[in-house]
């Protein structure tokens, strides 16, 4: 078993909290993506789970084991950083066998281990150059080597694809995808970026100052996100927030009605839709002027103003600045915020 649990977790750097209390369980062989914006802890987690950071409170198991005073080395992890962190003087071949050499393993095994490493990373033709002599694509398929060749129970991966051009991003990240079906074991993976979050995690935890927004497969964050946190850093353009105000069962905003079921009589909500959603037929309709644009190729993100409140639309590519146009949101679309807290309304 390589499950990984952590119980009422925290930590402290003197008075200030980064990781408030969090309960999570990551499964035997799952593929667990931490995701949350750069501060929001989630490299914290993952340095705690390795035990390169002690944890002020709660208790962290690998397996059934607690972990929580045993030295990263006796934890039976392998963590592959941001950073290639490759010895330059090195061959590829001396770089994925080290940590098998510091373990005085003998020739034999550890070449054999080598060489599996090299066939499932389509590494072999690399194995005598230097890392001078690689991509970063390969220098960080070199890094995952290393980390294969200790068969682990547990792979933790920092931002690994964080400094590769875009292009190569897309390609490494099928290439992990692979990885994890070949060795069957359990991969806990942070990220910034919301688009790997959602194409390479089996679950998802969506992290914001320390505190657990959400944990849940890529499908059921995107469609059901717990609160306007999750919904707004989900998506890409972000979901759009309208704040209106409730008058007699319905939603009203910028001369607008929508319809709500269920709803206290009166106060303010915050409606959510996504950029995709905004229709040309829809049951609200209502009249922008166009602020601002990205061209995508066939298709135009437009931005503009409802009210007070910025939002923007995915349309052909058709519309330019100052431009009016007509659009509409189907009610089945249109998400509900709680206005003081952001959680979601059912």
């Amino acid at each position: 078993m390589s499950s990984v649990i952590l119980k009422g977790v925290c930590k402290k750097y003197d008075s200030k909290v980064v990781i408030d209390d969090i309960d999570l369980e990551i499964k035997d062989k799952e593929f667990m993506v931490l995701v949350g914006a750069s501060g929001c802890g989630k490299s914290t987690i993952l340095r705690m789970i390795a035990g390169l950071e002690e944890i002020s409170g709660g208790d962290i198991y690998i397996g059934d084991k607690k972990v929580n005073d045993i030295p990263p080395k006796d934890r039976d992890i392998a963590f592959v950083f941001q950073s290639y962190a490759l010895y330059p003087h090195m061959t590829v071949r001396e770089n994925i066998a080290f940590g098998l050499k510091m373990r005085k393993i003998d020739k034999a095994t550890i070449e054999k281990k080598v060489q599996e490493a090299a066939e499932i990373l389509d590494l072999t033709e690399y194995l005598d150059r230097k890392p001078k002599q690689l991509s970063g694509g390969q220098r960080q398929r070199v890094a995952l080597g290393r980390a294969i060749v200790r068969n682990p129970k547990v792979f933790l991966m920092d931002e690994p694809l964080s400094n590769l051009d875009a292009k190569l991003r897309v390609q490494m990240r099928a290439e992990i995808k692979k990885l994890h079906e070949k060795l069957q074991t359990t991969f806990i993976y942070v990220t910034h970026d919301q688009t790997e979050a959602l194409t390479m995690g089996d679950r998802i935890v969506v992290l914001d100052k320390g505190k657990i927004q959400q944990v849940a497969p890529p499908e059921e964050i995107y469609n059901n996100p717990a609160n306007t946190f999750v919904a707004g850093f989900v998506g890409s353009p972000q979901m759009n927030f309208i704040t209106a105000d409730i008058v007699d069962g319905c939603a009203e905003f910028d001369g607008h009605r929508v319809k709500i079921n269920g709803f206290p009589a009166e106060g303010k909500v915050i409606l959510g839709i996504r950029p995709e959603k905004m229709v040309c037929e829809g049951d609200v309709k209502f009249s922008a002027k166009v602020d601002m644009y990205e061209l995508l190729g066939s298709e135009k993100i437009v931005y503009f103003n409802i009210g007070t409140s910025k939002c923007s639309a995915k349309l052909p590519p058709d519309y330019e600045i100052g431009e009016k146009i007509e659009l509409s949101m189907k009610e089945e679309d249109i998400y509900l915020f709680n206005f003081d807290n952001g959680k979601r309304i059912k």
